[in-house]
């Protein structure tokens, strides 16, 4: 099962970069004014632009993280929640890895105005390994009440 989340994430999301990069209409398209647009991006950096330039930096970061993560899932003494999240955090750190490694940028394209902010452009990779991490501190929490 977690192979299946790791390699459905990892697919979703280099397909859909594929997509946007090759489709030169959906490099600026307004889906809803002032709340969701698609933007394409080349990112060589991280969240808000930090690190930007550290190809290298961020691509070993990304690889010694999934390294620890496959660890802990392979371990075999997790509950299923906390496999669940970390198949999609390993799925969406692998997504973005794989573009740091063969094109030295990651392919953003999802950009939200929220409140009048404008938020850091994203992807597919950065939306799963968000959510990876609510399951796991959820996994945490409810394992702490279970537990105490």
């Amino acid at each position: 099962m977690e192979w299946v989340i790791i390699l459905v994430c990892i697919i979703a999301d280099q397909v859909s970069k594929y997509m946007i990069e090759t489709n030169a209409a959906l490099h600026e398209v307004v889906l809803i004014r002032d709340f969701f647009h698609i933007t394409y991006v080349k990112n060589t950096g991280m969240a808000w632009s930090m690190l930007s330039g550290q190809t290298g930096l961020l691509a070993l970061i990304s690889a010694v993280a999934i390294g620890v993560m496959l660890y802990y899932l392979l371990k075999g003494n997790n509950d299923r929640l906390t496999k669940i999240g970390l198949s999609l955090m390993i799925g969406g750190a692998a997504g973005n890895l794989i573009d740091r490694l063969l094109l030295n940028y990651v392919r953003d394209f999802l950009n939200f105005y929220i409140f009048g902010y404008d938020f850091p452009v994203f992807n597919i990779a950065d939306s799963v390994l968000c959510i990876g991490v609510f399951i796991l501190l959820l996994a945490s929490i409810l394992e702490d009440r279970k537990n105490g």
